[in-house]
Order: C-alpha cells, then structure tokens, then sequence
C-alpha cells in the first residue's frame, strides 16, 4: 500500500491491499475500500454527507476494487445509518461529486466536473460526458450515456444516449454497446424498440404497451419505461 506522506487517512477507515492514497487526499474514517483503488492528490472520501437532515449518526461509504479517484474528486458518506455505495473498475475523473446515499454499480465513467446528488442510483456500464449533472433520486439505467453539460432531472433508460437541458433521450448507445460486446442482434432489437416508442404518433403509454420483445437486453429497456 502507498500512502503519500502529506495524505491524511483517518483512523477507522478500513483499505484494501495494493491501494494508493496520492498527495494531499484525505480519507476519513467510515470508509471501506477493496484492493488496488488508487485515490489521486486533493481527492477527498467519506466527508461528512451535504444533507441538514442527516443527524450526524454513524454512516459509511463501501468501495469495492480497482477504482480510480482522480484530482479533486469528492464522495461523500451515507446519511443515518446508511451507505454511499460505489462497486469496481470505476473511473471518477477530475472534480466530480458523488453525494450521500448514491449507489453506483461497476465499469463507470465520470468525467470532469460531473455532479451526482443525494441517492442518485448508476447502473452499470453507464458513462458521463463533462459538467453533466443528475439531479436527487434520479437512476442512470444500464450502459446510458449522459453527454457533456446534460441535465438530468428525471430516470434516464438504460441503452441510451441522454442529452439537453432538461435532459431527454435522443438515440440508442451503439457504441457502448458494441465496446462493452453486447451482439449486434441485441443492439439492433434495442433500437427498434427505442424507435417504436420515442418516434411513436401516440402517447408514450400506449406506445410503451404496443411493444413486445423476446431480447433480454431490449426487454430490460422496456421495463424501465413502463
């Protein structure tokens, strides 16, 4: 393990092997962090959650392995007893926020100055473009991409490309899809159903109630808009 020597890592936190704690970061106790994690200069874990009502009860964050924090990153702990949760193979770019109570699954990416608020859910395989941001109790479905300066403020489907301000879904993610290896079968059923519903002449309930598919990927984006 490498602990820089301007670092400061609080008693009662809890890393992994082969974790590499950078220049002036500082992880406060109540956090837990798997194996090979690297947490780059000025990055700060598990501070106190931004919440007035948080009560100041005893409250985590829980990392699993091989994430990078880079420059500036913050996270912050859960709220009454509860958890900010962040899986493996995560890259947090420079300066983005991960608020209290989030949940983020594995394989993300977070560009620069990227803000998720309180309990924010990111599923895996999703990627943020720069300066996006995702507002309270907003999920970020399975391999969505959030593009640069989105603002998200409602679920965003998994498989799809969100943008805008208010953000909205506007094309299918062929190239996440294709890079993470799903088939091109599944990627092509996925766009049909994304078409039957977002270019549909009826209300987005019936179009939603009309589609039917056996696909296990395009199945997946049509129960996240029913």
């Amino acid at each position: 393990m490498k602990i820089h020597p301007t670092a400061i890592v609080e008693r009662g936190a809890e890393l992994g092997p082969d974790c590499e704690i950078g220049p002036y970061a500082v992880v406060y106790g109540g956090v837990r962090m798997g194996a090979r994690n690297r947490v780059h200069a000025l990055a700060v874990i598990g501070d106190l959650p931004q919440d007035k009502k948080s009560g100041g009860t005893p409250t985590r964050v829980e990392i699993g392995d091989d994430n990078v924090f880079r420059e500036h990153v913050t996270v912050h702990r859960g709220t009454r007893e509860t958890a900010t949760r962040i899986g493996s193979k995560n890259l947090f770019m420079v300066g983005s926020h991960v608020a209290h109570d989030v949940v983020i699954g594995s394989h993300v990416v977070v560009a620069n100055g990227v803000q998720l608020a309180g309990h924010v859910v990111v599923e895996d395989h999703a990627t943020f473009g720069g300066l996006a941001g995702v507002a309270q109790f907003a999920r970020v479905g399975e391999s969505a991409f959030v593009a640069a300066g989105a603002m998200v403020e409602r679920d965003v489907p998994p498989f799809c490309i969100t943008a805008g301000d208010r953000a909205r879904p506007r094309a299918v993610n062929r190239v996440g899809l294709e890079r993470r290896g799903v088939p091109r079968a599944s990627i092509d059923e996925i766009e049909r159903v994304f078409r039957a519903i977002f270019f549909a002449k009826v209300p987005r309930a019936a179009a939603v109630a009309a589609v039917t598919t056996d696909d296990p990927f395009a199945s997946k984006l049509l129960a996240a808009l029913r």
